[in-house]
């Protein structure tokens, strides 16, 4: 889900700030070690995903490219034609043919496929199952991929709280594949599962932060925090919280403790520096921005796409933040430049959204403009961009 940070004086309906909450896709969940963290095998020689599952680099290329409507078709042709042999195969492609339905928010049709399996904890989704296949081999076979949409559909569909019962049930069972694999000391599954614990912890607090559920959503982020005192992620998180509890002093002391470990090199081997001082920066923004200091604003937003031309975050901010001056001429330029340079990144739908805003806002021939970059988003855009977002 988006999380987004109420602008200052304006509508959330017609503006959406982004804030630097980090929106965790299904992508990101790897599939390749799926059997070797199932089976409680630390170590799995693989020369290709093939070697796991039919075809998977093909499925695995086409979901990165955003290309859902050629996986679905990639999974019917393999099901018709029965190219799947073993149990663990028909269960991957179900799951990518699960995700690809929900990315193109076909969320009664991947609810169907779903109630179509078993309990995803039966027997019959174990490798012991299946001898003849699997031999020596023990443990689940399911996706966590497949776990974690069983959790997040029924919440498109207008069943939040039964999303919430799931995850905080996968959140339990990942806990405990943890204290499995620590007691095994196997270090790569261990690494694994708690990655994806990491992983449900953040939807939790997405959930709950997108309804203001401030003191569940605090207690997870400052459980993380204890876990980890360096985490300048967490950190940001906490403060952009106490932002809008209206604690400025406790975000500003938060934000500070970002700087002082970045500084101090601890703010993580994942990020570049330039990503770490891009945080900082952003982080000084939105203060400006609570305090209407839009011109102060600007400047940090300057230095983050100095930085870093692909910083989406500070483009679209720097974008908001001169529409608050009354700049509309440049805040569309802003924008309308970062699709240009670097589409791949800049083309989601909260940044069109504001983008058409803003034509609505700066001219008389709105409806004429939105139309022909509607045109050119149906040329680029991946499978599952919302068009709907250009108002038209």
């Amino acid at each position: 889900m988006d999380a987004t940070t109420d602008a200052p004086d304006q509508d959330p309906q017609q503006q959406s700030l982004i804030s630097d909450f980090e929106t965790l896709s299904l992508t990101t969940d790897p599939l390749i070690n799926t059997a070797a963290a199932a089976a409680d095998t630390d170590t799995t020689t693989l020369t290709s995903l093939d070697d796991l599952c039919y075809e998977l680099t093909s499925l695995q290329d086409l979901a990165c490219k955003g290309s859902w409507l050629s996986v679905l078709d990639k999974v019917s042709r393999a099901r018709n034609l029965s190219l799947l042999s073993l149990p663990h195969e028909h269960l991957t492609y179900a799951t990518f043919n699960i995700l690809a339905l929900s990315k193109l928010r076909r969320f009664s049709e991947a609810a169907s496929e779903l109630s179509s399996l078993d309990d995803l904890n039966s027997s019959i989704y174990h490798f012991e199952t299946y001898p003849q296949h699997y031999p020596n081999r023990t443990g689940s076979f399911v996706p966590f991929s497949l776990r974690f949409l069983h959790a997040d559909i029924p919440s498109k569909l207008g069943n939040r709280n039964e999303t919430l019962d799931r995850l905080y049930l996968l959140l339990d069972f990942v806990r405990t594949k943890l204290d499995e694999k620590m007691n095994q000391k196997l270090v790569n599954s261990v690494n694994e599962w708690r990655r994806r614990e990491i992983f449900v912890m953040n939807c939790l607090i997405g959930h709950h932060l997108s309804h203001k559920e401030f003191s569940v959503t605090l207690k997870l982020v400052t459980e993380l925090i204890r876990r980890d005192s360096d985490d300048v992620i967490m950190l940001s998180k906490l403060g952009y919280i106490q932002m809008q509890l209206g604690d400025l002093d406790g975000s500003k002391r938060s934000f500070d403790l970002v700087e002082e470990l970045i500084k101090a090199g601890k703010g993580g081997a994942l990020w570049s520096e330039v990503q770490l001082r891009n945080l900082v920066s952003r982080n000084k923004a939105l203060e400006y921005l609570v305090a209407k200091d839009y011109v102060s604003a600007v400047r940090e937003y300057d230095e983050c796409v100095e930085r870093d031309g692909s910083d989406i975050v500070a483009i679209n901010n720097k974008a908001l933040s001169l529409m608050y001056l009354r700049d509309l001429a440049d805040s569309v330029k802003v924008l309308e430049s970062s699709l240009e340079s670097v589409p791949t990144v800049a083309l989601n739908e909260t940044l069109v959204v504001n983008l058409c805003s803003m034509y609505e806002l700066a001219y008389v021939n709105h409806p004429d403009i939105k139309r022909t970059l509607s045109k050119w988003i149906a040329r680029v855009a991946p499978d599952d961009f919302d068009a709907s977002c250009t108002r038209i």
